[in-house]
């Protein structure tokens, strides 16, 4: 696989602690420090997927 090739699904999403507000990867990419581009807040976490997995123990 090319690197300027993109997997479908495989965006990474960030939220602001602060204001909650949904941020992609690439909008990060664009200014040349870490912060909420909503409230100027530089503490992100990574959203989790929806899909849970469950593991049987042993």
């Amino acid at each position: 696989m090319e690197s300027s090739e993109k997997k479908v699904g495989a965006e990474m999403i960030y939220e602001c602690i602060n204001c909650g507000a949904k941020v992609t990867a690439e909008q990060l990419a664009v200014t040349p420090e870490v912060k909420c581009p909503i409230c100027g807040y530089r503490v992100l976490r990574k959203s989790r997927a929806p899909i849970v997995k469950h593991v049987k123990a042993r």
